[in-house]
């Protein structure tokens, strides 16, 4: 077995797992569930059948990946963070055939308590605040806050503040790594990989 389990999780027969991944306490991966290597999945979490996960992904304590949601690599998604997957629900009313595919792209960090509205995308890098609600599309690098969510600035791969406005015309250097990105517009783009200087 190439991945690991604590032994009160609970991993379905047919759930594929990666190399070097690890399943804490009380999760459970249900059988259609596709993970990549290197990966960790906190105590609670549930990931559902049709649910595809990347490679370095992390995962924290109390997070329900539902079914139709994709995660890329080095997704991280903060404890108690929400997932949906019908826009519309009603207990007495079967809507299974309705859920909205949310993606969330590679080096995306969902904060802790946030709430993702199905049918969205989340973006490159992007980072979505503690407590914020995502109900539409947010770009790469964008930093969103709020209720709902509202784009105040920009982030790095690193994980810092870009010095960058909302929109226009600028660049900028983030003073970790060397990376350079450019703001067009309302749309911030990496456009040249600095050597890393950590």
């Amino acid at each position: 077995m190439a991945y690991w389990k604590h032994e009160s999780a609970i991993v379905d027969e047919g759930a594929e797992l990666g190399e070097g991944t690890k399943v804490w306490h009380f999760a459970h991966v249900s059988p259609g569930a596709k993970i990549g290597a290197r990966c960790a999945l906190g105590q609670g979490v549930y990931v559902g059948n049709d649910v595809q996960i990347g490679d370095n992904v992390r995962i924290q304590n109390n997070v329900s990946v539902y079914d139709a949601v994709t995660l890329e690599d080095d997704v991280f998604c903060g404890p108690s963070m929400v997932f949906t997957n019908v826009y519309n629900p009603r207990a007495a009313v079967a809507r299974k055939n309705e859920y909205r595919r949310t993606l969330i792209r590679q080096g995306a960090t969902l904060g802790a308590n946030c709430t993702i509205v199905c049918g969205n995308t989340v973006g490159r890098y992007a980072f979505v605040g503690a407590g914020a609600v995502v109900q539409k599309d947010i770009p790469d690098f964008a930093l969103v806050v709020g209720v709902p969510a509202r784009r105040i600035g920009w982030m790095s791969r690193f994980g810092e503040r870009l010095e960058l406005p909302l929109q226009g015309y600028a660049e900028t250097t983030c003073l970790h790594t060397g990376d350079r990105y450019l703001l067009r517009g309302d749309s911030c783009e990496l456009v040249e990989v600095g050597k890393d200087k950590q």
